[in-house]
């Protein structure tokens, strides 16, 4: 059996963020991933100011910018037959503009700075099982790879792993908040279809846009209700389902997206409701989509992830360093959190509704973009990432005793 201070489940955006600043903070960990190093996901691609910020904040957005990740100087909103809105993104420290870059890349840069950072990374390993002490507390997990399984005993587990998460399933954590509707999405990748950055259009109960990313290529997606989507589907192919909905949210694109050359397969999500999870427990801490999820249609699902690793590293470096009761520090990360996202988690499920009527929509696009300010401001007050390194015999001498409990 091998000890670490924190085993991390899941490497994508959540996961490898909060491995890396635990690392950094001087713990032992270990980030497992079942899938592949590298691979792509599905993602609504865009960074919002508050993602940014935080990529600048640690020392990451060069390696994005570098890999040719295009700048997003300004957002473009179509609301029906209306003129377009368009909004300059004014540059503040740490954020010249906004990206969208792909997962592929996005990810892999966070899973190398965490192991550059000294964590322990597995990829192709699959949690199988959540290990328990004889108070009942958790105390690590059972792991999978190929044919090989064994055991990893941790301080805290930390589940990143999505939705379905195993770490959240195994752990009970229990759901506290549940949307009401759910925005099933279809996107493909297009070249020439951007024009000036991102641009989202609403129109007749139905969503699209256009974001630029890498290669020269857009994501260009569009939502609706799921059993709107299902309708559409039973008597059209996919691809004239597509362009059926993007035609009903913008209409004035229609003949932009007709100009572009669609470079990839469609692909598609059928929509979940969205929640919120008990975050925290015994040791254990949730973090990412397995904590947190809401609606795909604000965009806002990375940029969530990019904050809410350093409020749960914060909070289990304060844990581990005796700061403060672990129960005290994830209580805090939970409230936090919650703040920061609930008016978000709100808005976005009552744009996923598609029931509202055009008039309606630039006022939702308003309350959007007062609760990313809220966030944004909160960020910018927070020190640089410099904590105190938790010293391991500090931390040996306290494992699985009161001031953790």
């Amino acid at each position: 059996m091998k000890d670490y201070d924190v085993v991390v489940v899941g490497a994508r955006v959540a996961g490898a963020s909060t491995a890396m600043l635990l690392a950094r903070a001087g713990l032992r960990v270990a980030l497992l991933d079942r899938g592949r190093y590298g691979t792509d996901t599905l993602s609504t691609h865009g960074l919002m100011r508050a993602g940014v910020l935080q990529l600048s904040r640690w020392g990451l957005l060069s390696r994005v910018t570098g890999a040719g990740t295009p700048p997003v100087p300004v957002v473009t909103f179509h609301y029906g037959g209306d003129d377009p809105v368009r909004v300059s993104i004014r540059p503040s420290a740490g954020v010249d503009a906004l990206y969208a870059p792909r997962r592929y890349l996005l990810d892999r840069v966070l899973v190398d700075a965490a192991a550059e950072a000294g964590a322990d990374v597995l990829h192709e390993t699959r949690v199988t099982d959540v290990l328990r002490d004889c108070s009942g507390r958790v105390s690590g997990v059972r792991v999978q790879a190929g044919s090989d399984t064994r055991d990893l005993s941790a301080g805290i587990v930390i589940g990143a792993d999505g939705i379905a998460s195993v770490v959240a399933r195994e752990v009970g954590a229990a759901v506290l908040k549940q949307g009401q509707w759910a925005t099933a999405v279809q996107y493909a990748y297009y070249r020439d279809a951007a024009e000036s950055g991102y641009e989202w259009a609403y129109a007749n109960g139905a969503a699209a846009g256009i974001i630029p990313t890498n290669d020269g290529l857009s994501c260009v997606f569009v939502g609706t209700t799921p059993e709107r989507m299902r309708a559409l589907r039973s008597v059209r192919t996919p691809r004239d389902t597509f362009d059926a909905v993007f035609a009903l949210a913008a209409p004035g694109l229609v003949g932009r997206l007709e100009g572009a050359t669609r470079e990839t397969r469609q692909h598609g999500w059928a929509g979940v409701q969205g929640f919120v999870r008990r975050s925290a427990g015994p040791g254990w801490a949730l973090v990412g989509d397995a904590a947190y999820f809401k609606d795909p249609i604000s965009a806002h699902g990375i940029t969530d992830a990019l904050r809410d690793a350093e409020l749960l590293a914060s909070a289990v470096v304060e844990a581990l360093s005796g700061a403060r009761a672990e129960s005290v520090a994830l209580a805090g990360y939970e409230a936090t959190r919650d703040r920061l996202s609930t008016h978000l988690f709100q808005v976005s499920d009552e744009i996923a509704a598609y029931d509202w009527d055009i008039s309606e929509v630039p006022g939702l696009m308003r309350r959007v973009s007062a609760a990313m300010t809220d966030e944004v401001e909160y960020l910018e007050s927070l020190p640089s990432w410099q904590p105190a390194p938790v010293g391991q015999a500090e931390f040996d001498g306290r494992r699985g005793g009161a001031a953790i409990a």
